[in-house]
């Protein structure tokens, strides 16, 4: 999908930010602050970095391969993969309803293309993804697999444990990214639990680290293909990308509180006039 330029890309991170916000109204319920920060991450790996196909198989092989392991930024995920071609972009309309396929946290149960395992049990991702990408050597499949964690979930003690194995089995095919916002739904990361320096620790651990401005579309873009670059030496790779929680609603913007609620109607008319429609249209 490299058909997308950089300004492309941003138009259509732009988009996606607002279907964010109205599903969110929308349901009355979810997690708009993280979706709204990582938008430009998820629309640079699916219509830029990634190799994919809509035409959705569980194994992917010949494919890269994304876990969302904060799953409670389903939002952002529904809406790329819509936009992507995996389901009908008219079903972001049922985001979190009954019986929807679209539920709070992505799951399997319902078979939605680009689902390969639930997620929003924080610790878990790079486990899978770890798993996944040892799958993909043993298989010779040249291909990459990439994770997504948030700040705050680095407090869980499986992900050290991940980050130990990853490095002495020499997981190289393999980009875990973290959000670094400083917010999580309890209040700022370092007054929760501090995580004293991430790049420090996933260095001690083995890890080749990375750092961007993950909203900046260009940077962005530029790291992640730097990425790619250093994946088979041997050791895997980590990248910590600061971000904005609410980036694009100005009253949203690195405020914890926006992690899990939704704008009510006044809210939601002040997110949407500074999130105004792209060529790219609404669903």
């Amino acid at each position: 999908m490299s058909r997308f330029s950089t300004e492309d890309l941003k138009e259509l991170a732009k988009q996606v930010r607002r279907d964010v916000v109205r599903m969110v109204h929308q349901a009355g319920s979810g997690h708009p602050g993280g979706s709204l920060g990582c938008a430009d991450l998820l629309v640079a790996l699916y219509f830029r970095v990634m190799k994919h196909n809509s035409r959705f198989s569980l194994e992917g092989e010949g494919e890269d391969i994304f876990y969302l392991s904060n799953g409670h930024i389903s939002p952002l995920w529904y809406s790329v993969l819509a936009r992507s071609g995996y389901f009908p972009l008219s079903e972001l309309k049922t985001f979190r309803q009954i019986n929807s396929r679209l539920q709070g946290h992505p799951g399997t149960l319902e078979g939605l293309p680009g689902i390969r395992v639930a997620s929003g049990s924080l610790g878990q991702g790079l486990s899978v993804a770890i798993g996944t990408a040892q799958a993909k050597k043993l298989k010779k499949d040249p291909q990459h697999v990439y994770v997504l964690m948030g700040d705050g979930e680095q407090q869980e003690g499986q992900i050290w444990e991940a980050a130990m194995y990853a490095a002495h089995h020499k997981v190289d095919n393999l980009l875990a990214i973290v959000d670094y916002n400083g917010q999580q739904i309890d209040g700022h990361v370092k007054e929760v639990m501090s995580l004293g320096s991430l790049k420090k620790k996933y260095e001690a651990f083995g890890w080749q680290v990375m750092e961007v401005d993950g909203n900046h579309m260009g940077s962005l873009l530029k790291t992640l293909e730097n990425a790619k670059d250093l994946m088979g030496k041997k050791e895997p790779v980590f990248l910590l990308m600061h971000t904005k929680m609410g980036c694009g609603v100005d009253f949203m913007e690195n405020n914890y509180r926006w992690h899990g609620i939704a704008p009510n109607k006044e809210q939601f008319d002040r997110a949407i006039a500074q999130l105004p429609i792209t060529p790219h249209g609404d669903y």
